[in-house]
């Protein structure tokens, strides 16, 4: 099963797969990238053998609505962190904003955050903040903004949408455009609006999917495939898993009578199809 949910605010990305373990009855389920507690949106989740296309599913941009909250500085870089800088006396507009905003746009190295489950030295760099432990050289990684818009501006509020690679911090984003901007800012809130092809608008609560009020996706549907009936000689090749030296590539659906038997998907460093589920 493949189910765009809409994660509710205060829960972890390993709270839903416990609660969806729980509703649809499977103790498999993976999902295709963690959001934090306080941010909701699209998260995508795989069961049981549809779990062997997480990786394959993981997209490359992701898109958010978010907001600073300008006048504060936290050691989360986030609103449900602790204040470490107050300063409300900054002066700002439009004009420069949309200018900082225009800065960002591209590739650049992004330090990511101390509240942040990437590995020093063996340890997740959230257990060095817990024991206010600081890491002087925190880890950097190439990023791509590929769309940065100032979607609203007022009180000490900036809405702004973007669109992003895999592994941005949107936390560390705000932090970068603050310093540029040359005023203390914190994320207010994050909603996760696309992933790939996964749209907020197709999504499901929790509520939903106990309620029974929703629509899984078929592999059709999260998959540029081919589709190919099969003979009776290749049915018996294709049940087994064998691996078939056919001349296709990417993703292939094979069927019979109509109804799917298996995926296969063409791998390069063998030039032949291998199984996947």
């Amino acid at each position: 099963m493949i189910l765009v949910i809409n994660k509710e605010k205060d829960l972890t990305s390993r709270d839903v797969v416990n609660k969806l373990c729980k509703l649809l009855h499977t103790k498999k389920i993976g999902h295709t990238g963690t959001l934090d507690p306080m941010a909701t949106g699209v998260l995508v989740c795989l069961t049981d053998k549809h779990t062997k296309l997480v990786d394959i599913l993981t997209s490359t941009y992701k898109e958010y609505i978010a907001e600073i909250k300008l006048g504060i500085k936290t050691d989360t870089l986030d609103i449900t962190g602790t204040v470490t800088y107050k300063n409300e006396d900054y002066n700002i507009n439009l004009n420069k904003i949309n200018k900082v905003f225009s800065m960002f746009k591209g590739k650049n190295m992004q330090e990511v955050p101390m509240y942040s489950a990437v590995r020093v030295d063996g340890k997740r760099l959230y257990e060095y903040a817990r024991k206010d432990m600081e890491i002087y050289d925190l880890p950097k990684r190439e990023v791509e903004i590929k769309e940065l818009e100032l979607l609203d501006y007022h009180d000490d509020i900036i809405k702004f949408r973007c669109v992003v690679s895999k592994g941005t911090y949107i936390r560390s984003l705000i932090r970068d455009i603050c310093g540029k901007l040359n005023v203390y800012g914190t994320m207010n809130s994050l909603i996760r609006t696309k992933q790939g092809k996964f749209k907020i608008e197709d999504s499901y609560t929790l509520e939903d999917i106990e309620n029974n009020n929703y629509q899984s996706l078929s592999l059709k549907d999260v998959l540029d495939l081919k589709e190919i009936e099969l003979d009776n000689n290749l049915y018996k090749k294709v049940i087994n898993g064998n691996i078939l030296e056919l001349n296709y590539e990417g993703y292939i659906l094979f069927q019979k009578d109509k109804q799917d038997v298996a995926l296969y998907y063409f791998e390069n460093n063998i030039g032949k199809l291998r199984i996947l589920l």
